[in-house]
């Protein structure tokens, strides 16, 4: 029966990121801090948990989705390598950060980011340029932010490096092509350093490495692919406006429920 929670997590998640245009992490947290919680997994745990094995999942379908971009090539590796060394410093130490953090803060942070992110499809802001010159220094500032604030909510990234790059001039495609590329080393140091950070604990379900529970990560990828497609196909049937409204809709239905079950 646990299997079958976390192979409906996997729909629901590819489904929705389809539907959506979203990346998983922000439905997989939420999701699974729910399926735990009815698990009876140890209650501090828990988010922790849901995060690491969120950025697991997401290590495997950023692969596929930075390969499929750059054979269109459409990402821009300068960024991407300008990027790189703050993502990984603010993963590490923002991953550090969390993990030391309550469960039930964590899920509160978890909530906010969701309605932030709620509140931002509703009213369809769109990131202005601001940053008319570019240099080392700012991508550096601005990575160590975006990999801190992805390490706290299970998440690629997108939803902070697309906006970011949009704002130093960056085209839309580019935007999202770099912040797939982006999303990999988000993933693979988040869920590194939850892995390890979770290690020492004894209160951790059986087939778990540290904060990744290996039987949610295999369930929810080989689910949320093929769904994922489908939804492709459904949201070409909808109109744009419907789907933003429909998900803002969902997330703060979410947000709720974490704020409310703390």
């Amino acid at each position: 029966m646990s299997l079958a929670f976390y192979f409906f997590a996997g729909s629901i998640a590819g489904l929705l990121s389809g539907l959506f245009g979203v990346g998983g992490g922000a439905i997989i947290v939420p999701l699974l801090i729910f399926i735990f919680s009815m698990e009876g997994f140890f209650t501090d745990n828990i988010v922790h948990l849901a995060i690491g094995t969120s950025f697991a999942t997401i290590i495997f379908t950023s692969i596929s989705s930075t390969q499929a971009q750059n054979r269109l090539g459409n990402i821009n590796w300068l960024i991407v390598r300008s990027l790189l060394p703050g993502l990984i410093v603010g993963v590490f130490f923002g991953s550090i950060l969390a993990t030391n953090l309550d469960g039930s803060t964590l899920q509160l942070m978890v909530a906010i980011f969701l309605l932030f992110t709620s509140f931002t499809m509703w009213r369809e802001i769109k990131p202005k340029v601001i940053f008319y010159f570019r240099s080392k220094k700012m991508f550096g500032v601005a990575g160590v932010f975006i990999g801190c604030s992805s390490s706290f909510f299970g998440i690629g990234g997108g939803s902070l490096t697309v906006p970011f790059l949009i704002s130093c001039k960056e085209k839309m495609r580019s935007a999202v092509a770099c912040s797939v590329a982006c999303s990999l080393p988000i993933s693979f140091f988040g869920a590194l350093t939850y892995l390890w950070q979770g290690w020492p604990s004894d209160n951790l379900p059986a087939y778990s490495t540290g904060y990744i529970y290996w039987p949610a990560t295999f369930c929810i990828l080989l689910m949320s692919i093929p769904f994922a497609k489908l939804g492709v196909f459904l949201s070409t049937k909808i109109s744009e406006n419907k789907l933003k409204r429909s998900f803002s809709f969902i997330l703060l239905f979410i947000a709720f429920q974490l704020i409310i079950n703390r």
